[in-house]
């Protein structure tokens, strides 16, 4: 009987480094990824060694929900899951199916052993490009989440027009632009330039940025090109408007933010 491909290039290292040959447990699975992890897990299993955040227990998440009147029986759409910590919150919260889309393949396979240490059996999770997704999808969501992931964008405006043709309720977590002073921390944001752009009859400014070396690491968690392009607040809000979401609810909001300003908002069609 022949193993595997003899032809097959040897990777760097030993592939027995990579086996876990101690008792199954869910800190094995976790210790896949060492010290690539942002979330701390919930509960009884929050002292597995994870990250530090508390992404499984975003006060947020419940605030929005009751925005919304509940979610109880409704279908979600995840933009950007990361670790699956909204899955698990919405799941809490009785969303009847989760469907979350990642194009991190390093946070998609943590997504994944967070749905078997956690037991989500209304959440899936797909390997991709959710802005691919959107421009082809014809599915109507009862309820959209995209928490973290509007300041990655390099068309953040594209992004909110799709997801006003995918649903009538978004929660949205997100920075923005300021103009620096010591009412905000926008000066840590590498801004390179402005340009003004339209899109969908709607015109605005976006201002360039650059991730640098954070790109260097495999714990890196924003978007899939180089850089990316913010907004301003007011220009996310009258976006959001000009697209049909415009019952609008701001329930968090820090322009001091270590990473740039920011707010968590409601935003849903009249």
């Amino acid at each position: 009987m022949r193993w595997g491909n003899p032809n097959r290039v040897q990777q760097r290292g030993n592939i027995l480094d990579q086996y876990k040959m101690s008792l199954p447990s869910p800190q094995n699975a976790l210790d896949i990824f060492p010290g690539e992890w942002s979330s701390r897990f919930p509960g009884e299993m929050g002292n597995l060694r994870a990250g530090a955040l508390p992404l499984f227990e975003i006060p947020l998440i419940p605030w929005f929900v009751k925005e919304i009147g509940g979610i109880e029986g409704k279908s979600v759409l995840d933009l950007g899951p990361l670790e699956g910590g909204n899955a698990y919150m919405l799941e809490q919260l009785g969303a009847r199916s989760v469907l979350a889309i990642e194009a991190n393949t390093r946070a998609y396979l943590k997504c994944l052993i967070v749905k078997e240490l956690i037991g989500l059996t209304r959440s899936r999770f797909l390997c991709g490009d959710f802005v691919s997704f959107l421009r082809e999808n014809s599915e109507r969501f009862d309820v959209l989440i995209a928490s973290g992931v509007l300041y990655h964008m390099i068309n953040p405006v594209e992004l909110i027009a799709l997801i006003a043709k995918a649903t009538d309720k978004v929660y949205l977590w997100t920075q923005y632009y300021d103009e620096p002073g010591p009412s905000n921390s926008a000066s840590e944001l590498n801004i390179t330039r402005k340009s003004i752009e339209e899109y969908g009859g709607f015109r605005h400014a976006l201002y360039h940025a650059e991730y640098e070396k954070a790109v260097l690491g495999n714990g890196f968690c924003g978007g899939g090109n180089p850089d990316r392009r913010l907004m301003s607040r007011v220009e996310i809000l009258d976006c959001l408007k000009h697209f049909g979401l415009a019952n609008i609810s701001v329930g968090w909001e820090n322009p001091k933010h270590q990473n740039g300003p920011a707010f968590a908002l409601t935003a849903m069609r009249n």
